[in-house]
């Protein structure tokens, strides 16, 4: 946990990756959003209104995410063709890190 001022222990939301299930602190993951309309989106400022998933930033978890179909559980909803795409997209500019194979 960070330290903030005054010598007290900071809270860090943890949310958990929903490709790799492991738990991370909100601001190190990215968030896609299922909003209002019914589009599923990356959700770069985490405060877009709508159902939200959290990914690791590397492109193994957004494979699998996408390969597995968990982004349409988490959500719950089926994604557009062009949504997927659009995340897909997303996910081939992320860096290749040691994370979890697909």
């Amino acid at each position: 946990m960070a330290r903030g001022s005054g010598g007290r222990t900071r809270h860090v939301p943890q949310r958990t990756c929903i490709a790799c299930r492991s738990q991370e602190g909100k601001r190190e993951l990215v968030r896609i959003v299922r909003t209002p309309d019914g589009r599923v989106e990356v959700d770069t400022t985490g405060k877009a209104n709508g159902r939200g998933a959290y990914l690791h930033s590397d492109r193994a978890c957004w494979e699998k995410a996408l390969k597995r179909g968990t982004i349409a559980v988490a959500l719950k909803i089926t994604p557009a063709k062009d949504d997927v795409e659009a995340l897909r997209a997303f996910g081939t500019t992320l860096p290749v890190e040691g994370g979890e194979s697909v």
